[in-house]
């Protein structure tokens, strides 16, 4: 075993004597170290709960006949670091979750891996860990959240998905719409959103950027299946935490690693379910991420060519009213699976079976929430990848949660906006009118630094009433809860001297998904000249901030680091 390094022989003695103090045991220094990597804390709804389910996947490994460690990576709750300066650290911790788990592995030996997680950034950076470590591993996401619910809007004869509140929807963007979008909240109102809208634990209940994360996990197989859907407070999501501690002393057994679930194929698995279910555009970043730890290079070109020939057959929030709960109800990522067939590569997952085989055992239970691939919500997948003079090495929209048709093909005046807060303010303030097309530039992996995502301007844009008559186009990103035409990731971004840097406000910006292209129409050579007298901005960044600025890649490659 990998473990017999820091355990076997005389001149480990001194390493074993430390063992022991752990409270290991003489025969448990002959079972499988297996780590259990959590990233339980206290101030993340989608990991309050993680106690429980690490001290299930323990008990797990002990009936495996492995010997478990507990340790821990950090987490970052991107809708409490939404809106200010604490968003640039979020993508960020990415890469030190990822280096965390390498270092803490490499160090101590362990034979394999089992990964308790949830959330946005954090699930992708174990993942990133898992294929670049090459271990026997399991991964178990830690589930949704229930939907929140309002009586008051009960009593009030409202629908039932107007019944059902969740975070971003009866949040976020109720803050547009109070400050000018004409809605009058009382304080008892503002109170019972407040304090309805998230229940309790579990990621948020849409299919938001953590969800998302949790299907393609599910579906590279390197999951149970099940996992992905199962909610956070379920007898269901325990049983499968302790089979997963099983599961782990299974693979170290019969040799499986990670890498044999995480290839090519499934890579492009994880695309399309993406596409299928309209998830959120953060994993035209962490699947490329994942991809170049197994030396696969992914580009935003990929998305775009499996979004045509893959239709979206689910409407959750943001771009529908059914959430995550929902499809736990019809199926789950089997139900998925088998919607989609052919369009799926066959791929090992480790429960010992396949993708294909788990989809053609499974049922779809509501085929309102997991539609038919021959009758879609929409015939292409959910993320569309435009380029043009503005964005010569793309840049990325959610079609899919584009509601207004008009939209689509759109050309507008720019009001260019040099960071997040300064674009907020004028949202808020009123000074948005339809036609805008809301620039925010700098916010890019480097020019951020940390490529901030822009759910409280999204949000407060759709509140205000402009969704319709308004677009938005960052070189940071966006929340998996945006809706609307928002394009982010445009790239070269603005500090690498990408064209965004040279938009003026009333220059005229042309979107058009369909024909996947995002311009600026401007007189012969205007734009050249434009470059040609631009200078980057001179800051001053310290800290591990800094040190990411001058590491980090372009989001065409998952923003990366350089090798």
């Amino acid at each position: 075993m990998r473990s017999d390094t820091v355990k076997k022989g005389l001149p480990r003695m001194p390493n074993r004597c430390l063992l022991y103090a752990t409270g290991v045991t003489r025969g448990g220094m002959d079972k499988p170290f297996i780590g259990l990597v959590s990233s339980f804390t206290d101030i993340i709804p989608g990991h309050v709960h993680m106690r429980g389910l690490e001290r299930a996947i323990e008990n797990g490994v002990y009936a495996g006949g492995g010997r478990p460690f507990v340790f821990c990576v950090p987490g970052i709750c991107d809708g409490i670091a939404m809106g200010h300066q604490g968003m640039k650290f979020s993508l960020a911790t990415r890469e030190l979750i990822a280096d965390m788990i390498e270092s803490i592995t490499g160090a101590h030996c362990f034979d394999g891996l089992v990964m308790l997680t949830n959330c946005d950034k954090i699930t992708p950076g174990m993942l990133m860990a898992a294929a670049r470590l090459d271990l026997p591993t399991v991964v178990v996401t830690a589930g949704p959240m229930l939907a929140g619910y309002s009586g008051r809007r009960h009593l009030s004869g409202a629908t039932a998905a107007e019944e059902r509140l969740s975070l971003v929807r009866d949040t976020f963007e109720i803050v547009g719409k109070a400050s000018v979008g004409g809605m009058k909240l009382t304080d008892e109102e503002r109170d019972e959103l407040e304090m309805s809208a998230c229940p309790g634990p579990g990621s948020c209940q849409g299919l938001y950027t953590a969800n998302t994360m949790a299907c393609i996990t599910e579906t590279l197989g390197i999951s149970m299946s099940g996992c992905a859907t199962s909610v956070a407070v379920s007898a269901k999501k325990q049983r499968i935490a302790h089979e997963s501690g099983q599961l782990v002393c299974e693979l170290v057994r019969r040799g499986e690693t990670a890498r044999r679930f995480i290839t090519p194929q499934a890579l492009d698995n994880a695309i399309a379910v993406d596409m299928a279910l309209g998830g959120s555009s953060n994993t035209t970043l962490h699947i490329p991420a994942i991809g170049h730890e197994i030396g696969c290079e992914i580009t935003m070109d990929r998305f775009d060519e499996v979004s045509r020939r893959v239709p979206n057959i689910t409407a959750l929030r943001p771009g529908g009213d059914y959430m995550m709960e929902d499809v736990e109800r019809a199926g789950g990522m089997p139900a998925v699976f088998k919607t989609l067939g052919d369009l799926l590569a066959d791929t090992p997952n480790v429960n010992g079976t396949s993708l294909r085989k788990v989809g053609a055992a499974a049922t779809v239970w509501d085929t309102d929430v997991i539609r038919p691939a021959s009758d879609p919500v929409y015939p292409e997948g959910g993320i569309a990848v435009l380029t043009g003079n503005l964005a010569p090495e793309g840049s990325v929209v959610k079609q899919t949660a584009i509601k207004t048709a008009g939209m689509m093909d759109f050309t507008g005046r720019a009001r260019v906006f040099e960071g997040e807060e300064a674009a907020m303010d004028a949202i808020l303030a009123g000074a948005i009118k339809s036609g805008d097309v809301v620039i925010i530039r700098y916010e890019g992996p480097k020019g951020g630094p940390g490529m901030r995502e822009m759910l409280s301007p999204t949000a407060a844009i759709v509140g205000a009433g402009l969704a319709g008559s308004v677009a938005l186009i960052t070189d940071g990103r966006f929340s998996g809860g945006t809706k609307g035409p928002c394009i982010g990731h445009v790239c070269p971004e603005a500090y690498d001297g990408g064209p965004i840097a040279v938009l003026q406000d009333g220059d005229e910006v042309h979107l058009d998904v369909p024909g996947r292209s995002l311009s600026v129409n401007l007189s012969e050579g205007e734009l050249e000249r434009r470059l040609a007298a631009w200078a980057r901005p001179e800051r001053t960044v310290g800290g591990y901030l800094g040190r990411y600025a001058k590491m980090v890649g372009s989001a065409r490659f998952g923003a990366v680091f350089s090798d």
